[in-house]
């Protein structure tokens, strides 16, 4: 049995956990705040990190391989090589350019801290910019990646709302706006398993920010 350890407010924990319900796998979770985790399995102290029969494993993009590779049943990424590039290539691409990016204004989007101007037109510009190449990556026909749900899509799902939400907030306007990304949002939330990890994302978010400070 695998053991999923972090939290639900993740959306690197919700990218892997929505991949093995996608899959079916069978899994456990562990709750492992940041600053609880077991470095031994995470040395960086990160989330997500698993547990398998085997060992463990660290960092989102090297779990999720681990979990297509030891559970090929419905399959996350394509067999031909090319269209599984082009997953992989999107998934990237959400990670690198536009939610790392976006990151730099978590602190005052979603957690009462500042962010300085300069920082802000700094990714603004950067933002402006990566989005409008995402854009010619992607299909949302009806999956981000076009006809099959992939783990491009469990990427998407998870990474995609903090952009358009941080956005929103900091400068007042969702810089993914212009892309079918609320449409394809309500679609995915359609499926059982994408409420299921919105649902728990939700209450855990609740727990986290109840958590006292320090």
């Amino acid at each position: 049995m695998l053991t999923l350890c972090g939290f639900s407010a993740s959306n690197y924990y919700n990218k892997v956990k929505l991949a093995l319900l996608e899959k079916g796998v069978p899994f456990t979770e562990e709750l492992a705040w940041i600053g609880e985790t077991d470095r031994s399995a995470s040395p960086l102290g990160k989330v997500p990190y698993l547990r398998t029969p085997n060992g463990t494993l660290c960092e989102s993009a090297v779990i999720a391989d681990y979990i297509e590779s030891a559970y090929p049943e419905h399959p996350l990424i394509p067999a031909d090589p090319l269209a599984a590039g082009k997953v992989r290539e999107l998934i990237t691409f959400m990670e690198l350019h536009l939610e790392l990016v976006a990151r730099n204004l978590y602190p005052q989007a979603f957690f009462g801290g500042t962010v300085s101007e300069a920082a802000r037109e700094k990714v603004g510009l950067q933002l402006a910019k990566n989005i409008a190449a995402f854009a010619q990556l992607t299909k949302f026909a009806p999956y981000i990646g076009g006809d099959h749900f992939t783990a491009a899509d469990c990427a998407a799902i998870v990474h995609l709302p903090l952009v358009s939400s941080a956005t929103k907030i900091i400068y007042g306007r969702d810089f993914l706006a212009e892309l079918p990304v609320r449409e394809y949002l309500t679609r995915m939330n359609e499926r059982p398993h994408v409420a299921r990890v919105n649902a728990d994302r939700k209450t855990n978010t609740a727990e986290m920010l109840a958590r006292p400070k320090g």
